[in-house]
């Protein structure tokens, strides 16, 4: 059965279809989601089986795939990773909700959780409503990784039409929510005695510092 298209608006997501959405990752469903950089993909971060068609879907091994957790703010942070150092904790709350992911040290819960051996664990709370609403509905995070595009001078799909297209049958859910940015995410690398910029992005990281 094809995915589900849904359009949702940034400003004003509907909240029965947010329920919905969240109904379906509880389920064990997959989702591809706009985010405020480009669409990720994900699913419910406790359903092994969702996490495992999301590797399989993205050709990846995932116990080796780096995957980060959507969270809706800060407060959902502290369950997933280590003490965070002061410094490193207040450039998250500047760049939150915004276009970085913060690797950090994983707490003894992740690997529990994800049933696979993660040292670290990438953070992101993204600067738009649709994932934060759907992580709050859905009452923990979302496993998520961005949709790349086979183009070579495209980096990541930006069209939701083309993209339910491609994945209408491997996924359960598309939600169209406009056109998507072509770059990602600003990864900050927060594991050593240094911030290190292991992707640069979106985000600046001179914005936050």
């Amino acid at each position: 059965m094809p995915a589900e298209f849904i359009k949702l608006y940034e400003e004003n997501p509907d909240p029965k279809r947010i329920r919905h959405i969240a109904e379906i990752l509880r389920d064990g469903g997959v989702v591809i989601y706009p985010t405020d950089t480009v669409y990720g993909i994900g699913c419910d971060i406790t359903n092994q089986r969702a996490v495992e068609r999301i590797a399989k879907i993205k050709g990846v091994n995932p116990k080796k795939h780096n995957f980060s957790f959507i969270c809706s703010d800060l407060s959902d942070i502290a369950q997933y990773t280590r003490v965070i150092d002061k410094p490193v904790f207040k450039m998250m709350k500047k760049a939150f909700p915004g276009p970085f992911t913060f690797i950090l040290e994983a707490s003894s819960h992740v690997p529990k959780i994800m049933q696979m051996n993660k040292k670290t664990v990438g953070i992101r709370v993204p600067d738009h409503n649709v994932p934060r609403m759907l992580v709050e509905e859905l009452g923990q995070p979302i496993l998520t990784t961005s949709i790349h595009d086979e183009d070579d001078v495209i980096e990541y799909s930006t069209d939701p039409e083309l993209i339910f297209e491609k994945y209408q049958n491997l996924v359960d859910v598309v939600i169209d929510g406009g056109y998507g940015q072509n770059v990602a995410s600003t990864i900050l690398d927060c594991t050593g005695p240094e911030v290190e910029i292991i992707r640069q992005g979106l985000g600046s990281l001179e914005d936050i510092l």
